[in-house]
């Protein structure tokens, strides 16, 4: 069973050993991007992987390309194209003090791209399932125009679509556009939103009023009277104790059940990025093999909560690693 993502790869600069920008002389760089996150994650648990994108004809691409496929995911329909590579600069949090990120994306090689330089109907080809999400239509009307071009390559192709609302605040309001209304057209092709009570009140322009799992069931209830397509709504709830101390739960809601996981002390973090994106390939890697929801909502956080402890953006942990997951940790497996 073959899963397509799509989306825009990036490079992210940081500052070694939490340093601030203003005190750094270097910077290590690490490949990543949402989509090619969850494509890593599901390729590092035996998933057959294809990604579907653009990036710069250049050193700095081959840098991403170079990284998707020493995961084995396979990039034959990632198109090539002139132009800038899409940057992000992050000062890594410290104690009291939390990360920072600074967006250097505008005008890149996907951001500009046309829908035709992607062979979407290519990379869908036999696929059990399309991943996306809601970052490439917050970079402007070009990238809204490819998000929607990719839904509806999946919408002919009868592929079951996975869209992750990866709300970014700092994408959209750089440009004039209502994202209630961009996103909700998205949304309603998919079969799996990944997104709490707050992505579906921005996507249905209604609050909830009740408490905990109270309120993530009302809004999941509207979103599936909202979305007919929509079978399954995953999310996490996350409580910061300190940048390295973290406590997450993990709930999933499908139109007749619902699973919410006890939560979990995420204590010494070495990372923070790409966590959410290993959620999402954590509950895929259970739904592609047909779990329950008790089952995704574990295996999500399960998964959650290794890349925690795995530098760089793409969790690179294996079936192994995962099936003999503890919250309490443990000995080293010899």
């Amino acid at each position: 069973m073959t899963v397509t993502c799509f989306g825009e790869l990036l490079l992210r600069l940081t500052p070694p050993g939490s340093q601030l920008m203003v005190q750094a002389d270097s910077l290590e760089l690490h490949p990543g991007g949402a989509e090619g996150n969850v494509a890593v994650a599901l390729a590092s648990l035996s998933h057959a992987v294809r990604f579907a994108g653009l990036v710069s004809d250049n050193p700095l691409g081959d840098r991403v390309v170079t990284a998707l496929r020493g995961a084995g995911v396979d990039t034959q329909f990632l198109s090539r194209a002139p132009g800038r590579m899409g940057l992000y600069f992050m000062e890594d949090g410290a104690g009291p003090r939390p990360s920072a990120i600074t967006y250097d994306r505008a005008g890149s090689a996907f951001a500009e791209a046309e829908p035709a330089a992607i062979d979407f109907a290519g990379a869908l080809q036999g696929a059990r399932l399309f991943h996306t999400g809601g970052i490439t239509p917050a970079l402007g009307p070009k990238g809204v125009a490819l998000a929607k071009a990719a839904n509806a390559a999946a919408v002919a192709a009868n592929v079951p679509i996975c869209f992750d609302g990866n709300y970014r605040g700092a994408l959209w309001s750089s440009w004039d556009c209502d994202p209630g209304a961009v996103l909700r057209e998205l949304v309603a092709d998919a079969t799996i939103l990944i997104g709490n009570h707050r992505d579906i009140s921005l996507l249905l322009g209604q609050t909830f009023s009740d408490d905990g799992p109270d309120r993530r069931r009302e809004a999941a209830e509207a979103a599936f009277a909202a979305f007919p397509r929509l079978e399954l709504i995953a999310s996490t709830a996350r409580h910061l104790v300190t940048s390295d101390h973290h406590r997450i739960s993990a709930r999933v809601d499908s139109r007749t059940a619902a699973h919410q996981t006890a939560e979990i002390d995420v204590t010494g973090i070495v990372e923070r990025i790409g966590t959410g994106d290993a959620f999402a390939a954590g509950v895929l890697h259970a739904w592609l093999a047909g779990g329950d929801v008790a089952t995704m909502a574990e295996t999500g956080l399960a998964l959650t909560a290794l890349k925690h402890t795995v530098p760089g953006d793409m969790c690179l942990v294996n079936r192994a690693t995962l099936e003999s997951f503890s919250a309490n940790g443990g000995d080293v497996r010899r």
